[in-house]
């Protein structure tokens, strides 16, 4: 198992703050619109299966999961939306990168730098820092109802790659390709999930104080406020002495 980081919790609150918004399904489906771009058979389409086991995390009816998914092969009307990362830097020099869906990539790229610029950030060239994080499933369980080994267990025999003491939640992560089974084996084994979602993870994590911490959070908050924003990643290691709520 890996060590208490806090990111997960820190991507944890940011999934809370989405669903008070309102954006969590549509956030669902618009990943969905994409991935069924490359195929609207689940079955043939890996990150398609993984976006509707993370849409039904959410509660995404079906019928709009359906309906998302025509939409992406061009069945329906209103899957012109696109795709992109924009890459940056924020206070304290944490890389972080900016998932959004948009339909008019130079509105959505100029409203992205303004919020770095407004923030005390800046938007880096593109790979300037999308080396330092890779895409996985993260599914999050509540802490206060599993021990440490029976969660173990139950991760890894379906076929997760880590679990990760992240305060009020396990974070269990697994490769972009096994997280519609592991997330499919897990709930059939009764255990209850908080979330369940495909994520840019870091590979290693920047420490940051708490005055940075707050002034990093404030521009992930703007970020996410734009209609446009899927997800916000950082490579931060929030202090445990920070607010996160």
């Amino acid at each position: 198992m890996s060590g208490h980081s806090k990111w997960a919790n820190i991507q944890h609150r940011k999934g809370r703050q989405d669903a008070k918004r309102g954006k969590v399904f549509t956030k669902a489906a618009k990943e969905i619109i994409i991935a069924a771009k490359n195929g609207g058979d689940p079955s043939g389409n890996p990150r398609l299966r993984a976006a509707i086991a993370a849409a039904k995390a959410v509660n995404l009816p079906k019928d709009k999961i359906e309906a998302a998914i025509r939409k992406g092969t061009g069945e329906d009307a209103g899957g012109d939306i696109a795709e992109a990362f924009y890459e940056g830097y924020g206070p304290g020099g944490i890389a972080i990168m900016v998932e959004v869906a948009t339909d008019n990539k130079n509105r959505t790229v100029a409203e992205v730098r303004h919020l770095f610029t407004k923030h005390g950030g800046a938007m880096g060239e593109n790979g300037s820092v999308a080396w330092m994080f890779e895409r996985k499933g993260v599914i999050a369980v509540p802490r206060a109802d599993y021990a440490e080994d029976a969660i173990m267990e139950a991760a890894l025999e379906a076929g997760a790659d880590d679990v990760i003491d992240d305060e009020d939640v396990w974070t269990i992560q697994t490769a972009m390709a096994d997280f519609a089974a592991v997330r499919d084996a897990l709930e059939a084994a009764g255990v209850s999930m908080e979330s369940a979602e495909l994520a840019m993870v870091p590979a290693n994590l920047v420490a940051v104080n708490a005055e940075t911490g707050v002034k990093l959070l404030r521009l992930m908050d703007a970020l996410d406020d734009n209609d446009d924003v899927q997800n916000v990643y950082v490579n931060a290691d929030f202090p445990d002495d920070m607010p996160t709520d």
